[in-house]
């Protein structure tokens, strides 16, 4: 599922592709934005904020979140698409490439002097330049609710989601339920951040040192099979910060305590 770690490298890829030249197509198919034009204009680049991608172009930043089914690809002019073509939320074309984006949710195109407005809430990101450990520590050690929770509001970190929260739970032997302000917040961080780090140059994430297929992850997807260290049956739950708002955790109950 698209992770700090998948919108990061996706708008490498798409800076890449845009970065520098003038857009020639540029279509919104969601009504609140759908008669924005900005063909003419040139692209500035395209940067992430946590689970969020910002197209920079002229003095305008095109917003947009890729959920849980979001897509961007980056087409030759002429290529097939491949994904169907109702599926496509947003088109943006220059000479050379044809970025389309897929299955996208919260667009939003706003000056970029008040890109704050929409990306101004979340917390530091572990991926950015100005990455604030420190800031980031003290908001999820200041959160009481289950640290699993407080690790995925992206108020406190920006980029992580659940199988992060899970992955990193386990290797700090922390129990998804107990309170985030009873952890060692800063070891939380640090590791959290090493580990997406990690992953923002791969393919796949792998969390375990092991790239087999099946080998990745610690506890995560593994409900009812050995752990890997103690060979406890890992279990499958859920929390969320409401009913509403419920993800799937897997912890192993021998390691996290």
């Amino acid at each position: 599922m698209p992770e700090g770690d998948t919108v990061f490298q996706t708008a490498r890829r798409l800076d890449a592709a845009l970065a520098g030249q003038e857009v020639t197509r540029f279509e919104l198919r969601v009504p609140q934005v759908a008669t924005v034009d900005l063909r003419g204009e040139t692209v500035h680049g395209v940067a992430s904020r946590g689970k969020h991608l910002l197209h920079r172009i002229g003095e305008w930043t095109l917003h947009s979140h890729l959920k849980m089914e979001g897509e961007w690809h980056v087409y030759a002019p002429g290529d097939k698409w491949r994904k169907p073509a109702f599926k496509a939320r947003a088109i943006v074309g220059t000479s050379s490439r044809e970025t389309v984006g897929f299955d996208l949710a919260d667009i939003d195109v706003v000056p970029t002097r008040d890109e704050e407005r929409l990306v101004g809430y979340l917390g530091p990101d572990p991926l950015a330049d100005d990455w604030d450990a420190a800031e980031a520590a003290r908001r999820f050690g200041a959160d009481r609710r289950a640290a699993h929770v407080a690790l995925q509001d992206q108020r406190n970190i920006a980029g992580f989601g659940n199988e992060y929260a899970s992955e990193i739970l386990f290797l700090r032997g922390i129990l998804p339920t107990r309170p985030a302000d009873e952890t060692d917040a800063a070891a939380v961080m640090d590791l959290g951040a090493r580990m997406i780090r990690a992953n923002s140059d791969r393919w796949d994430r792998i969390f375990t040192g092991d790239p087999r297929p099946g080998r990745r992850t610690w506890v995560y997807g593994r409900e009812g099979r050995p752990c890997r260290r103690c060979g406890t049956t890992i279990r499958r739950g859920s929390l969320g910060a409401d009913p509403t708002r419920e993800r799937i955790v897997f912890w192993c109950p021998s390691c996290q305590r």
